[in-house]
């Protein structure tokens, strides 16, 4: 691509972030859109009107995700996809799921200019969620699509204020989906675009990740019941001290994660102390585990020995131990197909690339089970997302958006 061409298309994806990002706008210049909201309607409305400017014919499903597309004249009953999510994470970034979909409608848009009417379908989603922000429940919208969920999971969830999942749903004019309706069958590839949201890309300084797999992700909620008792009086040797045991077991977890080593992590990132004063041997402590790699048995095993570790402390120091398991997310690997023709593109345009696993959770993992699913990376600065200060270098979504077009005429044309 030519320096005039690649500014242009530079420019277009930065214009039209910068007009998405006054959508649910916070003081510091982050995004706070959280789902069937106000500002998550007016969202999705003004890409709707995005996607009928550049020549997509656009519709709503019945649980709020916003589709365009551009009907193939010779295989129409087969779709290629690209999407992401609308929402965000309360004071997030500008670029955590919208980059994504800006992308694709760009690279859509400037296919057709260029090439004219694919063979197949070329359709954008705008995925209501994936987030959770405002209801406990995550990838609304690519189950929906997929057909992995169930109302019953939702009905009855609320959120901070008391509403009602399904009140808030209805209250945008959306519905739960008919259960007995035929899943689609047309989605033969699934492509995504997203920011790394870590710092891998920039410190190897390569402007493209081609993710073979996404983590599993495995949380827990560890109770730790010792005995409360006062700070003075209660000799050391006597003492149940939950928070001292909960301590040890926090150190044994991180020190055996260190000796697994890559791509294995595990992190202990919330830890409530009762009574939590100043002048009270702590009696109970919960602390959260999350643990994460592309390999299942491997996360298993590393599980296992954890638990001993820390049913071992427990009973050296005489105290209950309580272990919750609340999520147990599957590693789920992207199509070896998908990666190898992404390959050979950035191989043919001389474009640097890392083939990596993906630490977070992306909508691409609903899909990929399902259908053929490929998800690419551009770098994240210093690694940061969820926040404010989430960037990546316009220069580098260009690559991204050239890389989604090369595969869509792979695909489509």
């Amino acid at each position: 691509m030519d320096l005039s061409k690649r500014n242009n298309l530079k420019n277009e994806v930065s214009n039209l972030i910068e007009e998405l990002s006054e959508y649910g706008k916070t003081e510091n210049n982050g995004i706070t859109r959280t789902l069937f909201s106000d500002i998550w309607m007016d969202t999705q409305k003004f890409l709707e009107s995005e996607m009928v400017k550049r020549g997509l014919k656009t519709r709503f499903d019945e649980v709020g995700n916003l589709y365009g597309m551009v009907k193939g004249t010779e295989q129409a009953t087969e779709t290629i996809m690209v999407g992401s999510h609308i929402d965000t994470v309360v004071g997030g970034g500008r670029l955590d799921g919208q980059l994504g979909i800006v992308s694709g409608i760009i690279a859509i848009e400037k296919l057709v200019e260029e090439f004219g009417v694919p063979k197949k379908n070329l359709e954008i989603v705008s995925m209501a969620e994936e987030e959770g922000s405002r209801f406990p429940y995550t990838f609304w919208g690519s189950k929906n699509i997929v057909g992995t969920v169930s109302k019953e999971e939702v009905e009855k969830l609320v959120d901070h204020d008391g509403v009602s999942f399904a009140e808030a749903m209805k209250g945008k004019g959306f519905d739960f989906k008919n259960e007995n309706a035929v899943i689609r069958d047309d989605i033969k590839a699934y492509l995504e675009l997203h920011i790394e949201q870590g710092g891998v890309l920039e410190k190897e300084g390569k402007p493209i990740g081609l993710v073979n797999s996404i983590v599993g992700q495995k949380r827990f909620l560890i109770e730790v019941e010792g005995e409360s008792n006062h700070a003075g009086t209660t000799p050391m040797s006597y003492r149940r001290d939950s928070l001292h045991g909960a301590a040890k077991m926090i150190d044994s977890i991180i020190e055996l994660s260190k000796e697994y080593g890559d791509p294995l992590v595990a992190t202990v990132g919330r830890l409530d102390v009762v009574p939590n004063t100043s002048n009270v041997v702590p009696g109970k402590v919960v602390f959260s585990v999350d643990t994460r790699h592309t390999n299942n048995e491997v996360v298993s095993d590393f599980i296992s020995k954890f638990k001993a570790s820390i049913e071992s402390i427990a009973n050296e120091m005489n105290l209950k131990i309580k272990i919750d398991q609340y999520m147990d997310g599957y590693p789920v690997p992207m199509d070896e197909d998908l990666i190898n023709k992404m390959e050979k593109i950035c191989l043919a345009k001389e474009l640097d690339y890392k083939i990596m696993h993906s630490g977070a959770g992306h909508d691409a993992q609903i899909f990929a089970p399902k259908i053929p699913t490929a998800l690419i990376f551009v770098p994240s600065r210093k690694g940061i997302s969820h926040s404010y200060l989430e960037f990546t270098d316009p220069e580098d979504y260009v690559y991204g958006v050239e890389l989604l077009k090369e595969m869509f005429y792979d695909l489509a044309y």
